[in-house]
């Protein structure tokens, strides 16, 4: 009897000693711990902030070198762009699309925003400004110095961005009304979704000629630049850029605002054409 007591004793003393063994183990993690391990895992993904820009479309270069920079330094945010006409960018807006800031190739959109409360007044900037350029296909022969230019026989076609939605559309129909020329350049004007694609059409040889932003045409060696557009003639070209009230993420929101005005971003836009106003 004394000795069965013996074994079921050591039974008993095996068991325990699996029984701390197991709970000792790398994988065998407490109910804490794996609550622990929850929450520092939810806390990451929180930490992941993911911004929505909405921008115009000429910023397209400017923005994507600022995006490598600036998530290389920052590695709590993703950006995203959400490229397009202004005036398209701002409708999207007061429909209700998502996004965190909000930079225009003119005034009026974000003045439109502004007065919808869909972005507060103290929480934009103008910040860039540009200019307006006629160009034509690199190889092209034709020689066009001015306004008039554009009705010579030679010219078929003339790319612009559809006026009421995009800023350079309607930079452009200013600059011809004020040099008298809309009407008679109707027969000629096509009109494009955005910027870029007054690009393209010149660029593939579908159009003969366009009217874009300087800093597109440095973008490519598809076209030239064929002149200036003189800058009393239209409206002044002004960036702005703005936080969206609604944003989820006030804080990285505001902080990639702030950086948009730093000089090591102001510079890239340099580089790529941009002009700053000396209030910026």
């Amino acid at each position: 009897m004394m000795k069965s007591f013996r074994f079921a004793a050591a039974a008993m003393l095996l068991a325990l000693l699996m029984l701390v063994s197991a709970a000792c183990a790398p994988g065998a993690a407490s109910e804490s711990d794996k609550a622990s391990t929850g929450m520092a895992a939810g806390d990451a993904k929180k930490e992941q902030a993911e911004l929505t820009v909405s921008a115009a479309v000429s910023l397209t270069d400017a923005l994507s070198e600022i995006q490598t920079l600036y998530e290389s330094t920052h590695a709590g945010v993703r950006l995203h762009f959400n490229f397009g006409g202004s005036g398209a960018l701002q409708k999207q807006l007061e429909q209700g699309a998502p996004a965190d800031l909000f930079f225009s190739a003119a005034v009026s959109p974000m003045e439109q925003l502004v007065r919808k409360q869909i972005v507060n007044a103290n929480d934009q900037i103008s910040l860039l400004t540009n200019e307006l350029a006629v160009i034509v296909p690199s190889d092209s022969k034709t020689v066009v110095q001015s306004g008039a230019g554009l009705l010579q026989d030679g010219l078929r076609t003339v790319a612009i961005g559809i006026p009421e939605s995009v800023p350079a559309g309607s930079y452009a129909k200013e600059a011809l009304t004020n040099a008298g020329l809309w009407d008679r350049l109707q027969p000629k004007l096509v009109q494009a979704k955005d910027v870029r694609q007054v690009l393209q059409y010149v660029a593939t040889g579908n159009a003969d000629a366009g009217m874009v932003y300087k800093t597109d045409a440095m973008t490519t060696t598809d076209v030239k630049i064929a002149y200036i557009i003189d800058p009393s003639t239209h409206t002044p070209i002004e960036y702005p850029l703005g936080m969206v009230a609604a944003t989820k993420h006030r804080e990285e929101a505001e902080r990639f605002y702030r950086y948009l005005q730093t000089e090591e971003a102001l510079n890239i836009f340099e580089k790529y054409g941009f002009s700053i106003p000396p209030s910026s």
